[in-house]
């Protein structure tokens, strides 16, 4: 097929992307709403006039958020929940407290090459628990209401990162391999695009469709551990820029219907046979695969139960 093209592009900002699109009967879920460009994507999304709720793990600095939203869009329909990703406990109780419809749920939260080993309690890497697994299980625990909703997208953020590690299926929490912060994350990115591929399979005939994205190199807390951004100067976006192609992929009348693809620049981006020297993007093969796709979903269902 060919690839999807839009009239956005890399310099677009989220607020083109929804200039007149109205959301008032659309219900939001954004994780990692109160830092970086999950904040943007919510206040985007609040200027729609849709309900969005700020799943975070600090409540109170959630709640400042929430309420410079409002107080920005005129929009008071923003609320606050507790979710720690890392903490599968956490994620149940989100679920367990969920009501009504979800019409889109926006996976933004992660984390970026810890420097040192973390296990969760459950002794999983810290890294591919909380980028992949966390919200595994919450959009799993929330299919249901996904399900009711007519038409539901599910937005898996992934990273450039999936090119420096395919899925170790082997080792997945570095039992036996020596830890790298970076493999790790990469690891963890290419499993998001893997859930949008297997999720949109499972899930199309319940109008449920998902869909993997890269919203590029920003400057935000993500890469606290990295001395920053990498990116040549040329390369890099705004936090504006950077929640594009999220809010694109939530929102735009031109991928209704379209799931298990990865979109950058807010357009789909080409498969690569090799790791691009020049930051020019693209996703690896593996990240596509339907067969690794499904093969993650099984270890994950047993992870999480």
């Amino acid at each position: 097929m060919p690839q999807i093209k839009t009239t956005f592009g890399f310099h677009s900002t989220a607020e083109e992307v929804v200039n007149g699109i109205n959301l008032s009967e659309t219900r939001v879920i954004v994780t990692g709403g109160s830092s970086g460009i999950g904040i943007e994507t919510a206040r985007t999304l609040a200027l729609t006039g849709a309900e969005v709720t700020l799943a975070v793990r600090n409540v109170e600095a959630g709640n400042i958020v929430a309420a410079n939203i409002k107080e920005t869009t005129g929009n008071p329909k923003i609320a606050v929940a507790h979710l720690d990703l890392s903490d599968l406990a956490s994620v149940r109780a989100f679920v367990g407290a969920w009501r009504g419809p979800l019409h889109i749920l926006i996976n933004n939260a992660g984390i970026m090459a810890l420097p040192e080993l973390v296990r969760t309690r459950e002794g999983y890497e810290g890294q591919f628990a909380t980028n992949f697994l966390g919200h595994f299980a919450l959009t799993v625990g929330l299919h249901r209401f996904l399900a009711t909703a007519n038409g539901a997208r599910v937005v898996s953020l992934s990273s450039s990162a999936n090119m420096i590690s395919p899925v170790i299926f082997d080792d997945l929490h570095f039992n036996f391999l020596p830890y790298q912060p970076f493999v790790a994350y990469g690891q963890s990115k290419t499993a998001n695009v893997l859930f949008a591929v297997e999720a949109t399979r499972r899930w199309m005939e319940d109008g449920i469709f998902v869909n993997a994205v890269n919203p590029g190199a920003i400057a935000t807390n993500l890469q606290k551990h990295t001395g920053g951004l990498k990116t040549p100067p040329e390369r890099r976006k705004s936090i504006q820029q950077g929640a594009a192609t999220s809010v694109l992929v939530a929102v735009s009348p031109l991928l209704a219907g379209i799931g298990g693809c990865y979109f950058e620049d807010c357009n789909e981006a080409s498969t690569v046979s090799q790791r691009p020297s020049d930051f020019s993007g693209g996703v690896a093969p593996y990240a596509l695969n339907p067969d690794n796709a499904a093969r993650l979903w099984a270890i994950a269902q047993t992870l999480i139960s």
